[in-house]
């Protein structure tokens, strides 16, 4: 009889560490059935990966979140993430290139100019919140300076973000505040494109009201403000939370992981490999909603067609079939296939400049503080939708 295993995605217990209810899903139920919340779910590398690379199976038209999915309607947002081919193939063109790697090379002294901008304050105090003061603050000022948006109102944009994908323990839906977040963002997304459509400057925003899309009947056409404010929410999002994660875990992982701190130290070009690693072991985003088109079979179970399913990601990188000592946190570890990130059509827009942005940050944090602790008990993980991480982690350091 096979082990009964419960996957609650909504509970404190996933967001806190969920990694042995993966290795259950994985043995005992590849393809998991949630009575509770009526979704399926997918846990192995291969199955995962399958998934990602099969719009045909599994649309990303419904949205990503439960809640979204589990209403069985197409999303009515304009955002590329809720997009299948042939529609999202033109769509992503016109963000493209702004955030291939050569692209990204571009930014690295924003980056590092913002990244010390934050951590140069810290110099001389002993104990701080690293995540508050500089991970959760960082990312923002940079996806935003790239967008366009005012200085003086980029934390504004990380603050609705926050509110946005935040989540009630236990509950699978969001709140009147996260509805109300997500509206003021995209309601001042839209009214800041109105603005650079009538005085344009030298940033993202204005080169998507500049940029021309091609229309089902092979026309060109251009984006209007609407859909102008909803890319911006998705890249505001994506370029912030996704960072802010990855550089709490990072100073987790090494407290807890010394002699890989150490090889950091010895020889900072590690850092590039350390950053693949630590998406893998911690990914930021732990599992990506679909929607299935299809009947579908995975190992003897029948996924019907017209329910949510989850890609998870973060048991695909822990999975054995895959990965040598896969619970085992080595950043000399060979880099391979990533899904970190995500995986086929929607592997994160802005991969590139996450990998930067954490890389610029290891290094900065490294030159500054050699030596740091983790207090432990001072650790808090968020609650929110579709994304695992630190909300607070205060360190000692030396």
């Amino acid at each position: 009889m096979a082990k009964a295993v419960e996957f609650d995605p909504f509970s404190r217990d996933f967001f806190d560490d969920p990694y042995d209810t993966y290795a259950a899903l994985r043995d005992h139920a590849p393809c998991y059935y949630s009575e509770r919340y009526d979704f399926y779910a997918l846990s192995r590398f291969d199955d995962v990966v399958a998934g990602h690379r099969d719009f045909a199976t599994f649309t990303s038209t419904h949205g990503q979140t439960y809640e979204q999915l589990a209403s069985g309607q197409p999303t009515e947002t304009g955002m590329i993430i809720s997009m299948d081919p042939p529609e999202h193939t033109r769509y992503r063109k016109l963000v493209s290139r702004s955030f291939t790697p050569r692209s990204i090379g571009n930014y690295e002294s924003l980056v590092r100019e913002v990244i010390c901008g934050f951590l140069d304050p810290l110099m001389g105090r002993r104990q701080f919140d690293i995540l508050e003061e500089f991970a959760a603050p960082f990312p923002v000022e940079i996806i935003s300076s790239i967008l366009g948006v005012p200085p003086e109102d980029r934390q504004q944009i990380r603050l609705w973000t926050d509110e946005m994908l935040h989540r009630e323990e236990g509950s699978a839906m969001s709140s009147q505040a996260a509805q109300e977040g997500g509206m003021a963002q995209g309601m001042y997304l839209y009214q800041l494109s109105q603005e650079k459509r009538a005085e344009s400057a030298d940033d993202m925003l204005s080169a998507l009201i500049d940029a021309q899309v091609e229309t089902e009947d092979g026309q060109m056409a251009q984006l209007d403000d609407a859909e102008i404010a909803e890319f911006g929410t998705l890249l505001a999002a994506a370029g912030s939370e996704t960072v802010t994660k990855l550089v709490g875990n990072a100073v987790v992982l090494f407290h807890r992981n010394p002699d890989q701190w150490a090889k950091v130290l010895d020889d900072p070009a590690v850092i590039a490999n350390a950053v693949e690693e630590i998406l893998r072991y911690w990914a930021p985003s732990q599992y990506q909603g679909r929607y299935s088109v299809v009947d579908s079979e995975w190992h003897g179970v029948t996924i019907p067609k017209h329910k949510p399913v989850f890609l998870i990601t973060g048991a695909a990188n822990r999975d054995p079939r895959r990965y040598d000592d896969p619970d085992k946190f080595d950043i000399s570890r060979e880099p391979g296939l990533a899904v970190g990130l995500g995986h086929g059509l929607h592997v994160c827009l802005g991969a590139a400049l996450a990998r930067l942005e954490s890389r610029v940050a290891i290094e900065e944090i490294a030159r500054r503080w050699p030596a740091f602790e983790v207090n432990e008990s001072g650790l808090r993980r968020v609650q929110m939708s579709n994304v695992a991480g630190y909300s607070s982690v205060p360190i000692t350091v030396s």
